[in-house]
């Protein structure tokens, strides 16, 4: 047996075997995103290569981070970008307010779960962008028509992820609850809401990667401000570069949310101690 292959107490494996796993774990997302870089290198070479193809060579990563650049240097990003977080934000808490108690009462009332699991599962697999002839005749501006697209579209999976969660509170938390006296709202702020939250972050998560998938259809409807509006506007005026950057921007910013959304979940987690 050579000096690599020694095993420490416990099943432990020596440092030799030990580091090179560490170091691969780390820089596993840098050779991801390597990996992916040199694929948009290798189209956007193919699209500047080919002459049917060549007007959209701003696709290519040099012409992209060119545009990307001027679009932060210049404040035009935040200008695009402040519209659709406040009309993503507004969905939530909408979809939030209603989807919430919605998914309480489903999870914790089995007549209500008998009489409505059916249809909101139907109503589930509409898409949302169904509802926009319906959106456009409700509301008297465009941005009230938006919102609630995206409200649709999140309210889903908060309210079943929030239905799961009051499903999976254990019974004797509850009793518990009650023999040190809790009732009514108490019972619901310290046993219920903390028991859930995991839950219904996870359903805000989901339902915030489903907002963000539809604000860009969504906001090609005839408002003049927003990531969707300015994709529109770049591809009508054949601006790849910029096009390709605006991409790369609502990547970016729907990464920040769901990373902040991910972080209070890991804070969210919790388990009663004796």
């Amino acid at each position: 047996m050579s000096e690599d292959d020694i095993v420490l107490p416990h099943g432990q494996l020596s440092n030799d075997r030990i580091w090179p796993s560490v170091s691969l774990e780390a820089f596993a997302p840098l050779l991801g995103l390597a990996l992916i870089g040199g694929l948009w290198w290798i189209g956007g070479f193919a699209l500047q290569a080919n002459p049917r193809l060549s007007a959209f060579a701003g696709f290519a990563p040099g012409s992209a981070f060119a545009s990307f650049a001027m679009l932060v240097s210049s404040g035009d990003a935040w200008s695009a970008a402040a519209p659709s977080l406040g009309r993503v934000l507004s969905g939530l808490v909408i979809a939030l307010a209603f989807g919430a108690p919605l998914g309480f009462a489903l999870g914790y009332f089995p007549l209500v779960e008998k009489a409505f699991q059916l249809p909101f599962q139907i109503l589930r697999m509409i898409s949302p962008l169904s509802w926009m002839p319906i959106a456009i005749l409700a509301f008297p501006g465009w941005n009230g028509a938006i919102v609630f697209l995206i409200a649709a579209a999140a309210i889903w999976p908060i309210v079943f992820a929030t239905a799961a969660g009051v499903k999976r509170i254990d019974p004797a938390w509850l009793a518990v609850g009650r023999t040190l006296g809790g009732r009514g709202s108490g019972l619901l702020r310290r046993v219920i809401a903390p028991a859930v939250a995991p839950d219904l972050l996870v359903g805000l998560r989901l339902a915030l990667g489903t907002a963000w998938i539809v604000l860009v259809p969504a906001e090609y409807l005839g408002v003049t401000s927003g990531l969707g509006y300015a994709i529109n506007d770049a591809r009508d005026t054949l601006s790849y570069d910029r096009l390709a950057a605006l991409v790369l921007l609502i990547g970016l910013i729907g990464f920040a949310l769901d990373l902040v959304l991910a972080r209070l979940l890991k804070r969210a987690s919790w388990t009663p101690s004796a």
